[in-house]
């Protein structure tokens, strides 16, 4: 007789990009030291005293550059978000009200802030599915939402996971060819169970003439089944920009998203995606609509079980009132807090990592965790992985004495990637950010306690997205709003910083 040990498949090599520059003083900064230095020498050739003077001002520049939070921003982007802060709430656009009895034109309650200048349009795939279209106006971007239902974990064998999670990675990989492509975005939501559908399939089956003691417990276990379970959904958001040069209509774009869900779907039942579909211009509604005001839910889910939908508008998906505070932001009938990803889990890990992050959290009225992921193009990604190779054995060889074990993995981590890289496997930028709505703003403490437990079982690292709220918390719907598109700075000079 002989025994195999049961290998659990392990997961990992994620790293943070390599900031350019010298130490913590990045690109701008390594530029500013070597040419107030150069500045310096030239000047002292006259007098040193102005040479001081020239000194001082560049030292004054330099020193906020050194000093970083853990997620690696400095000084000048704390003070650039504290001053837009001020800015936007001195313009009272921190307060947001809609409807017949606001100011808005229209009279309708039209999703606010990046949602603002959204429309939305509806296509017909190769299956005659309908499929909602966002337009983002402001960018000129366009997004699709496919909804699946995951096949879960439980009771799945180790090998199962494995190939689900190559599936998933060779999924993301694909993203890296879609023509046009600038972002994806994977959204769980989870809520406690309303018990509607429960009771709408079982109440309106009951017959007239049922025993009382049989009709009794259906009525027991409707009422009290809904207390112990809860509702997920996964969303998939993929957000497109035409191509460049090139002019095309509305309809051009949809016929040419039409002709790509039908593979991308394919891919995601492959990666243990369960069933798949695109969500139509009304469910897309009716998800936003729920978001901003929790408390509709059960009437969202009553309406579409009796009448096989709600006829809701995107022009008609938002609150009545939102107002953004500090560290929250309150709408209609919830209050909500987001958090940022500011560390990834260092080391290996198994693929239950996410598990307790995902489920649902007691004591919530809605928790939305949102994986972003920025595909970057084959050529790019082979100079990127060149670039951390070299670094890292930089790093490894210029330290004296032993090689510390950090850089000796780094270097092999770096090693790793080049090979994958090379053998066709795409590279990915992701992130995750987390939405949790409480009924009321006395609850966000507890909320705050239940997401330190989560990411400390996840071991992750999450920060509150204070001063930003309202933009995190669209960030989080299944809407397509990338961070990176909506920045005054580009991506590649805050990588500079």
């Amino acid at each position: 007789m002989s025994s195999e040990a049961v290998v659990h498949p392990t997961y990992g090599n994620w790293r943070r990009p390599r900031r350019p520059g010298l130490g913590p003083f990045g690109l701008v900064g390594t530029f500013g030291v070597f040419g107030g230095l150069v500045l310096a020498l030239l000047v002292s050739l006259i007098s040193l005293v102005a040479a001081l003077f020239v000194l001082v001002p560049v030292v004054v520049f330099l020193v906020p550059l050194t000093i970083r939070t853990q997620d690696g921003r400095n000084l000048y982007q704390l003070m650039a978000l504290r001053i837009g802060w001020i800015r936007r709430k001195a313009k009272g656009a921190t307060t947001y009200t809609s409807g017949p009895l606001s100011q808005r034109p229209g009279g309708r309650f039209h999703p606010p802030g990046l949602l603002n200048g959204v429309s939305v349009d509806e296509g017909r795939d190769a299956y005659d599915r309908p499929f909602g279209v966002l337009h983002h106006a402001g960018r000129n971007l366009y997004t699709i939402v496919l909804g699946c239902e995951p096949d879960g974990g439980s009771l799945v064998d180790p090998d199962q996971v494995d190939v689900w999670v190559a599936a998933w990675g060779e999924w993301l990989a694909r993203l890296s060819h879609e023509p046009g492509l600038r972002g994806a975005t994977v959204v769980v939501e989870t809520a406690p169970d309303p018990g509607t559908r429960l009771a709408n399939e079982v109440l309106d089956r009951i017959q007239p003439d049922a025993p009382p003691a049989a009709r009794a417990v259906m009525e027991e276990v409707v009422q009290r089944y809904p207390a112990a379970s809860s509702e997920m959904h996964t969303y998939i958001t993929l957000t497109y920009s035409p191509a460049s040069g090139q002019k095309r209509d509305r309809e051009g774009v949809i016929t040419d998203l039409a002709i790509r869900i039908p593979g991308l779907l394919s891919g995601l039942v492959g990666a243990g995606g369960g069933s798949a579909a695109p969500l139509s211009a009304e469910r897309i509604a009716e998800v936003v609509r729920v978001a901003y005001d929790p408390a509709v839910a059960g009437d969202v889910l009553s309406v579409r079980a009796r009448h096989g939908g709600t006829g809701l508008q995107w022009d008609d998906a938002g609150p009545a009132a939102a107002v953004e505070t500090v560290s929250a932001y309150q709408h209609d009938s919830g209050v909500s807090r987001t958090w940022l990803l500011t560390l990834a889990p260092r080391g290996t890990v198994r693929s239950n990592v996410l598990r307790g992050l995902l489920e649902a959290a007691p004591g919530t009225r809605r928790k939305r965790v949102a994986l972003l992921y920025r595909p970057i193009d084959p050529a790019t990604s082979a100079r990127i992985v060149e670039a951390d190779r070299r670094a890292a054995q930089f790093m490894a060889t210029s330290g004296r004495g032993m090689v510390q074990a950090r850089a000796a993995s780094e270097v092999r981590a770096a090693e790793q990637t080049a090979a994958e890289e090379a053998s066709g496997a795409g590279l990915v930028e992701f992130s995750l950010m987390l939405t949790v709505t409480v009924d009321s703003a006395a609850q966000l403490a507890d909320a705050s306690v239940t997401v330190r437990n989560m990411q400390a079982a996840a071991r992750i690292s999450l920060r509150p997205a204070d001063r930003m709220q309202a933009a995190a918390f669209c960030c989080t719907l299944p809407v397509g709003v990338l961070p990176w598109e909506h920045v005054l700075i580009p991506h590649e000079l805050q990588e500079a910083l």
